[in-house]
């Protein structure tokens, strides 16, 4: 049984991690690629997709640790993965609203008839995003980092 659930954990962690990775590449892509309205639509599109898959294998890979996590006597590495994972699952409930937030914002400018409307408040909240992603992504690999220190 823990074999199954280090390997699925493996798995959905793989899928999460590689989400973070590869959504960043996309991004840069279609922003130089595709309009205004395409890439609000892209965006969007992508986001619900992704919230799905690498949401649910965030979730799989939690729900896995969590079980492993289980066996045996509480340690602070453990304490502390735990507390990592939460802080991982409220930046991510952030990062959703947030994303949210700024598609709204994007194509209520783009619907205004001026794509530039608010550009200068949008960048802001486009560097926050940013910013908050990065949080993501550490407390990711901070959360694998210590995972494989647990299980050696």
């Amino acid at each position: 049984m823990r074999a199954l659930l280090v390997a699925a954990e493996l798995l959905s962690a793989s899928v999460w991690l590689g989400g973070l990775v590869a959504i960043p590449l996309v991004g840069r892509i279609v922003r130089s690629q595709l309009g205004p309205a395409e890439r609000v639509a892209f965006f969007r599109a992508l986001g619900r997709r992704y919230l799905a898959l690498g949401g649910g294998s965030l979730v799989v890979a939690l729900a896995c640790g969590a079980a492993l996590l289980a066996r045996g006597g509480w340690t602070e590495a453990k304490l502390v993965a735990v507390a990592l994972a939460c802080a991982l699952l409220v930046a991510v409930g952030a990062g959703v609203v947030q994303a949210r937030a700024l598609t709204r914002a994007r194509r209520a400018a783009l619907e205004a008839g001026d794509p530039d409307a608010g550009q200068l408040r949008l960048r802001a909240r486009a560097r926050a995003a940013a910013a908050l992603r990065v949080a993501i992504a550490a407390l990711s690999v901070a959360l694998v980092a210590l995972a494989a220190r647990l299980a050696g």
